[in-house]
């Protein structure tokens, strides 16, 4: 176990934190709650045991740092049967991607490949088309008064960004958003048991959906992903039930990194658009601040808020001793407001000098859809700039009682 090198009100002071971080009002502003974890070190004890980081350079040092793992598939199941860690979604995540650790990782990250240059402009103008589809369906209910932006366009480019890639058919693209909802559960920092059980169920479903699909790919090729993905396994895998699973657990992983984080970048982006409508004016008369909206949204509120890691040896972070296998929580959401990183870190601000950030995460895990995010949310900038009047705020919008991964529940806006 890690060593308590603060006193244990700090403890306590932690366990009250997290208690309001754990509720939808928590979550509507958790950056006060943050700097008083700050207020505690760079590093303090989580109140469930390990570590918390708050610290920006610390995160980002553990994040490039090859000492501090995933916790992966042996590091689950070493937890005991009793444990989230037993639960069937976590054991299916744990064979996924962002779950696995080197060599393993390096040999799957080198068969799903990246976003190439003609991937990304075949999606490009899908994303293009997409987005003024639905910003019409936007213009046409704000005509009438008011529209939830989640519902009509955070929500559905994401889905509609990543099925028309990996050719899912538009008919499910629906259930699957659904899905993602609830198997994120399993992702969480500190999932209640019903949360978990609506995660494997989620979960289950997902597998049977993806599985369907890797089987129809392999008897009728094409030209999409999981074909392609076929044909790499098949060179690497001589048992093509293994292949297949391979690839099943690859185009898993890419719809879950694609609709869940994505959706809430776009929420939250056009949220600090329109709660100002002096940033409005100002991306207006100078569209080419619009990459720059988008990285300082990242860095401002990111869509994932906690990334969990566990030490590779023994080893000291901040002072405290950690033995090998032992967890720690990096705090992205509180690191993205660390004074010593970013000077006057509460203000949203377009020329800030060091607009750097971990939301797409760093070193061998950085985010593989990071470029893919980018564009969706670029590609929505500059059409709501183009297309639509200035908009509005009608109300201070909803946040889903969540600590690790944010998600805007409305956005209702209106014409000003």
């Amino acid at each position: 176990m890690v060593v308590d090198a603060h006193p244990s009100h700090d403890r306590r002071s932690a366990v009250a934190l997290f208690s309001r971080l754990r509720t939808a009002k928590g979550q509507a502003d958790p950056f006060p709650l943050y700097a008083q974890l700050r207020s505690m070190g760079p590093v303090t004890p989580a109140p469930w045991g390990g570590l918390l980081v708050t610290g920006f350079d610390m995160c980002d040092q553990v994040l490039r740092d090859r000492e501090w793992l995933e916790p992966d598939k042996r590091w689950r199941e070493s937890q005991g049967p009793r444990t989230r860690w037993s639960a069937p979604s976590s054991r299916e995540m744990s064979n996924t991607m962002p779950a696995l650790n080197p060599p393993e990782h390096t040999r799957i990250r080198r068969a799903a490949g990246t976003f190439g240059r003609t991937a990304m402009q075949r999606i490009g103008r899908m994303i293009s088309q997409a987005t003024d589809q639905l910003l019409t369906s936007l213009a046409e209910q704000l005509h009438h008064g008011e529209a939830d932006f989640v519902a009509l366009v955070s929500e559905e480019l994401p889905v509609a960004a990543i099925g028309d890639w990996l050719e899912v058919p538009a008919a499910d693209r629906p259930r699957l958003r659904e899905l993602t909802h609830d198997q994120v559960f399993t992702q969480e920092l500190l999932p209640t048991a019903s949360q978990l059980a609506l995660s494997d169920a989620a979960t289950a479903e997902l597998r049977a959906y993806f599985t369907d699909l890797v089987r129809q790919r392999r008897k009728r090729p094409g030209e999409d992903p999981v074909s392609m993905w076929i044909q790499t396994w098949d060179t690497l895998e001589p048992d093509r039930d293994k292949a297949d699973q391979a690839v099943y657990f690859i185009a898993l992983f890419v719809l879950l990194a694609a609709l869940e984080t994505t959706s809430t970048l776009l929420s939250t982006m056009v949220l600090r658009l329109v709660e100002h409508p002096e940033r409005w004016d100002q991306l207006a008369a100078d569209p080419s601040l619009v990459p720059a909206f988008v990285e300082e949204t990242l860095r401002h509120d990111p869509p994932t808020h906690v990334i969990s890691r566990i030490a590779a040896t023994d080893n000291v972070i901040g002072g405290f001793p950690v033995r090998g296998d032992d967890m720690i929580h990096l705090m992205v959401g509180a690191a993205h407001r660390d004074p010593t990183r970013h000077p006057d870190p509460d203000r949203f601000d377009l020329r800030r000098e060091r607009p750097d950030h971990l939301a797409f995460s760093g070193g061998i895990h950085y985010c593989l859809g990071a470029p893919l995010a980018r564009l969706e949310a670029q590609t929505l900038l500059h059409h709501l700039l183009r297309r639509l009047p200035r908009l509005t705020l009608v109300r201070r919008p909803s946040w889903a009682p969540r600590v690790a991964f944010r998600r805007l529940l409305n956005l209702d806006v209106t014409f000003a």
